[in-house]
């Protein structure tokens, strides 16, 4: 299991949507919150033209296009606004035709943590981006993700943090290095997945609790298991129900034939969640 005490460097990816800036300004509230370094790396996909025939009767060819100017100029202002009079130790970098995913993941090799963006699907002006860079980034790099929803105003004071736990390395992980936020939270909850056969779930809520108190959480309020048919709703639910600002949990998937297979419950977090998601593979 991983283990990490402190949030030396955080990277958040910047694009041209305008959440970008919503997402920039919680990595910077997190990044003061643990005296963090933070890197904002733009990082959008160039458009493909249309193919052009080639002479000599070769096959036409895709070609790419430049990256959107005006995304790129809209991704630096609000950078140099944001961290211009800023104590928090900044860096800005942006990727220039590079596959944008595999880039993105070698950069986060040496982050400590990720801060992504969830994906809107109304958004045009986030099309540039792959539409599974979220969970390609969380699969192909191992580290952890703080992963901002699409709307509202999240708040990164993180004080009640939901932690979803399943006797996984996924959610170990996740429990792991979410640590310097959990020791900060003034309440943190708990619950736990229903496995099936499984049996009594108070082993593993007192094996979890004894975890976080190594950490050093000791506010943890246990809660019933999930609700088994429809996990997923049911810990967003719970979310809500408990006025968490956080949820941490596994990401759980892998990569098929170029297609990533995401868990149902992973899936539908990532999709539906309205407040922000720790997530680790």
């Amino acid at each position: 299991m991983a283990t990490m005490n402190t949030l030396d460097s955080i990277l958040v990816h910047l694009d041209g949507t305008t959440r970008a800036a919503t997402r920039l300004r919680f990595a910077h509230r997190l990044a003061q919150a643990h005296e963090s370094a933070l890197t904002a790396l733009f990082a959008v996909a160039p458009p493909v033209l249309p193919a052009l025939a080639l002479p000599g009767g070769l096959p036409a060819m895709p070609m790419r296009g430049p990256v959107d100017p005006d995304h790129r100029a809209r991704a630096l202002a609000l950078f140099e606004r944001a961290l211009q009079h800023s104590p928090v130790r900044s860096d800005w970098q942006e990727l220039r035709g590079e596959p944008v995913t595999d880039t993105f993941v070698r950069r986060a090799l040496t982050a400590d943590l990720m801060v992504l963006g969830q994906r809107d699907p109304f958004d045009a002006t986030g099309f540039d981006v792959p539409g599974d860079f979220v969970e390609a980034a969380l699969l192909g790099s191992g580290k952890p993700a703080l992963i901002v929803p699409f709307a509202g105003e999240p708040s990164a004071e993180l004080e009640t943090v939901l932690v979803a736990w399943r006797f996984t390395r996924e959610a170990a992980n996740a429990l792991a290095t979410a640590a310097p936020v959990l020791r900060k939270a003034k309440q943190v909850h708990l619950v736990c997945a229903t496995e099936e056969g499984a049996g009594d779930p108070a082993p593993a809520m007192a094996a979890v609790r004894n975890c976080l108190l190594t950490h050093g959480v000791r506010r943890v309020q246990e809660h019933r298991s999930l609700e088994a048919r429809y996990p997923g709703q049911a810990l967003l639910s719970l979310a809500g129900e408990v006025g968490a600002d956080l949820i941490v949990m596994g990401c759980y998937g892998h990569s098929r034939a170029r297609e990533l297979v995401l868990g149902g419950v992973t899936r539908t977090v990532l999709e539906s969640a309205t407040l922000p998601v720790w997530m680790a593979h």
